[in-house]
């Protein structure tokens, strides 16, 4: 059909670091790899180019996302493709090594890339005898492997080795074929740092270290030495994509709310949410609320910090997209949105209720005292500032009383260091100061040297 790179479409995600690809097969009908459950920008990609889903592939059990597979089912036809030893409880095309779509033109062939899950597939994508590219999901990644701790400690080395012949399998591929992986930089699924989230082959034998490696224990070893700490919430994820989400018939809403049903809400268990931005809610906010910025990290934070049992109310301001919270919490697996606070911390504020306050200020400005460090291990070791405390943000809930009295609370820019206030402030602690910056501009400040350790 003349392949070539107009059509093939990534849409990368950038708070969870993935992309979806949206494959243009040349007769109206197009392949769709790796969706999440939120198909706004694959849908608008499919009608800008007349296109209709026919195929959906997922990869793998996805443990950040819910698959967008079954909802593409129902609402272009598409089939779904899947690897049989997933096990999927839902209707689609089970795949085994070797098995082969024809997609009308172009060839999609599984190859069996274990590590990342156990069902792991990789997609070869031909024209004819021609190998185009591969999707390779959580295998081979740019510069890395993706993660392989995700099932437990008791498989973590067993897929890490499985992953070891997964990427030497793949790079036995011609030096020309493209990589088009799932994870990439700012997936908590162990991408490393950087802009490239295409590669090809070649280029992989000559950048991926850990195809350098000279054996599969030293693999092992470096692949698990890199591995991080990951949301909560991806423990439950993988399967509830083997039995499939339920499809959504209708658009899901966040409804409004007055300030007497946020109030009941708080009372009977449920979570605020404000999604503002930090400074918002420093200024005044609900006592008790979580503050998690709405950006694009919004459902990390979510499904790493809270449950997705109890009901969520979100408090927003001016010009917010109520669409992007649902859409952010849905694509994770949170469905239990009871609504907006109408009118906002005014409406609050004008009902009679209270309205807390937390000191927001820039390095120059911060008292002395303990520094709280609430980076992730990795942004951390690269370098903070001397004698901080360092605690991750998505261990500090069950670590609250290990934070110092009367901390400056950081991170690298300011919404995190908020989140992080606003968890300890729901734990009784309120002698706390959040740091607007990062620890360059503390040391900088405070005549200090970064360490790193």
């Amino acid at each position: 059909m003349g392949f070539t790179d107009d059509h093939l479409v990534p849409l990368v995600d950038e708070g969870l670091g993935n992309s979806a690809y949206l494959v243009d097969l040349g007769d109206g009908h197009a392949l769709a790899v790796d969706a999440s459950r939120d198909l706004r920008a694959l849908h608008a990609a499919a009608r800008r180019r007349s296109l209709r889903v026919a195929y959906a592939a997922d990869t793998h059990l996805h443990a950040d996302f819910l698959s967008g597979a079954v909802q593409l089912g129902h609402d272009t036809g598409a089939a779904v493709l899947a690897s049989a030893a997933g096990r999927r409880a839902f209707a689609h095309t089970p795949l085994a090594d070797g098995d082969e779509v024809d997609l009308g033109g172009l060839t999609l062939r599984a190859v069996e890339t274990p590590g990342h899950t156990d069902e792991h597939l990789s997609y070869l994508l031909l024209d004819g005898a021609h190998e185009l590219g591969v999707f390779t999901g959580g295998s081979l990644i740019v510069n890395s492997a993706a993660r392989t701790d995700l099932l437990g400690p008791d498989r973590t080395q067993e897929l890490a080795r499985a992953q070891f012949g997964s990427l030497r399998r793949l790079a036995a591929l011609p030096d020309e074929v493209a990589v088009w992986p799932t994870h990439g930089a700012g997936s908590f699924c162990s991408a490393p740092t950087g802009a490239d989230r295409t590669t090809t082959v070649g280029d992989q034998k000559r950048a991926n270290p850990l195809l350098a490696v000279p054996d599969e224990d030293e693999f092992v070893r470096r692949l698990l030495a890199s591995l991080g700490s990951y949301p909560a919430y991806f423990d439950g994820l993988g399967e509830r994509n083997r039995h499939g989400p339920h499809v959504l018939t209708a658009t899901p809403l966040l409804p409004p709310l007055d300030a007497a049903q946020v109030r009941a809400l708080l009372a009977g268990g449920g979570t605020v949410v404000d999604a503002r931005p930090a400074a918002d809610y420093a200024a005044g906010h609900i006592p008790g609320s979580l503050s998690i910025p709405l950006r694009d990290q919004f459902a990390t934070w979510l499904g790493w910090l809270l449950p997705d049992d109890a009901p969520i109310a979100f408090v927003t301001t001016e010009g917010q997209d109520l669409a992007e919270i649902v859409w952010q919490a849905y694509k994770i697996g949170y469905e239990r949105l009871a609504g907006h606070l109408a009118g906002g911390i005014g409406a609050w504020r004008a009902a009679g209720h209270p309205a807390s306050r937390t000191a927001f200020l820039a390095a120059d400005r911060t008292p002395p005292g303990p520094y709280l460090d609430i980076r992730q291990h990795a942004e951390y070791t690269a370098g903070h500032v001397p004698g901080a405390v360092h605690i991750e943000l998505g261990d500090l809930a069950a670590h609250a009383a290990d934070a110092p009295d009367g901390a400056v609370v950081a991170c690298g820019h300011g919404e995190r260091a908020m989140t992080a206030a606003s968890i300890l402030e729901r734990a009784g602690r309120t002698d706390l100061t959040v740091l607007s910056g990062g620890p360059t501009d503390y040391a900088t400040a405070h005549r200090l040297r970064l360490t790193g350790s």
